[in-house]
C-alpha cells in the first residue's frame, strides 16, 4: 500500500514572533509546490494563533506539542482540547519522550491524552521509543510494544485508523546520534506488526514516522525504508532550508 509521507516539525520551546514569521515564510516558499508529501509544524502554545494565520491558504498543517487529558478544570498551566479547537489545529503530539522523562507522563496518561485528542477531532501523533539503556539491554521491541499496547487498551485498535505513530529512540534525540536506516526500519516494522496483529488494514495504512536527529544528510536513506513514512523533526525544523530539504527527501522519486 502506498502511504503519503508526512514530515512534521516540532519546534519545542523555541521561537519568537519575528523568528517564527521568518521561518514560516522560508518553509512556505520551499514546500508549497511539493507534491505527495504532507507537511506540518508544531509551534509552542503561545504562537498557535500567529503561526496558524501565516499558514492560512498554504498546504502546511498546524500541530500542537501537547494536550491535556482533562477537558476542563483546575489544572494550572495545562491546555485543553477545546482550547486548541479555537485554532486550526490538525495534529497534537502525545507522549513525546521529553514529556515522559521530564514530566513523568506514564503510558496511561499518554493513552488518555491520545483519546482526548481524538475526542476533539485532532489526529494524535503518538510518540514511542526506548532509552539507550533499554536498547543495550535488547528491550527495544518490548518497550515499543508496552507503549503502543497501553493506547490500544485505552482507546481501541480502531483509533489507530485516525492516528500517526512516531518512533523516536530517546538516545538519538538532540544527541547528534541517529539510528541507522535499518535500525529505524526494524523498529517501525515491529510497531506495524503489533498493529497488524489486531487489524491488518489499519496497520497497512498507518503512518509511522521516525524522529531522532534527522538531518538533510540522512533523511533520504531513512525515508527510503519500507516502513518509514516520514519524520518528526526537532532541531532541523528550526532552519527553513534544512526542513525544506528533509521534506524534499520525503517526496516520491519521479
Amino acid at each position: 500500500m502506498q502511504r503519503t509521507k508526512l514530515v512534521a516539525g516540532n519546534w519545542k520551546m523555541h521561537g519568537t514572533l519575528a523568528q517564527n514569521a521568518a521561518l514560516i515564510t522560508g518553509i512556505k516558499e520551499a514546500v508549497d509546490g511539493l507534491k505527495d508529501v504532507s507537511v506540518a509544524v508544531c509551534p509552542p502554545f503561545p504562537y498557535l494563533e500567529s503561526v496558524g494565520k501565516q499558514l492560512y491558504g498554504s498546504r502546511i498543517l498546524l500541530g500542537a506539542q501537547n494536550i491535556s487529558e482533562h477537558p476542563v478544570g483546575a489544572f494550572t498551566g495545562e491546555v485543553s482540547g477545546d482550547m486548541l479547537k479555537d485554532f486550526d489545529v490538525h495534529y497534537t503530539l502525545v507522549g513525546h519522550s521529553e514529556r515522559r522523562s521530564l514530566y513523568d507522563e506514564s503510558d496511561d496518561i499518554v493513552a488518555a491524552k491520545f483519546k482526548a485528542a481524538q475526542v476533539c477531532g485532532f489526529t494524535p501523533v503518538l510518540c514511542v521509543g526506548e532509552t539507550l539503556g533499554e536498547r543495550e539491554a535488547n528491550q527495544t521491541e518490548a518497550v515499543l510494544h508496552r507503549q503502543v499496547a497501553a493506547v490500544i487498551e485505552h482507546a481501541g485498535i480502531a483509533a489507530f485508523a485516525s492516528a500517526v505513530v512516531a518512533y523516536e529512540p530517546v538516545w538519538a534525540i538532540g544527541t547528534g546520534k541517529t539510528a541507522t536506516a535499518q535500525q529505524a526500519q526494524d523498529a517501525h516494522a515491529a510497531i506495524r506488526r503489533q498493529i497488524a496483529a489486531e487489524d491488518t488494514s489499519i496497520a497497512a495504512a498507518l503512518l509511522v514516522l521516525y524522529g531522532g536527529s534527522v538531518k538533510p544528510e540522512n533523511a533520504q536513506s531513512i525515508f527510503a525504508m519500507p516502513d518509514v513514512d516520514g519524520g518528526l523533526i526537532g532541531g532541523a525544523s528550526l532552519n527553513s532550508e534544512d526542513f525544506a530539504a528533509i521534506c524534499q527527501a520525503a517526496a516520491p522519486s519521479v
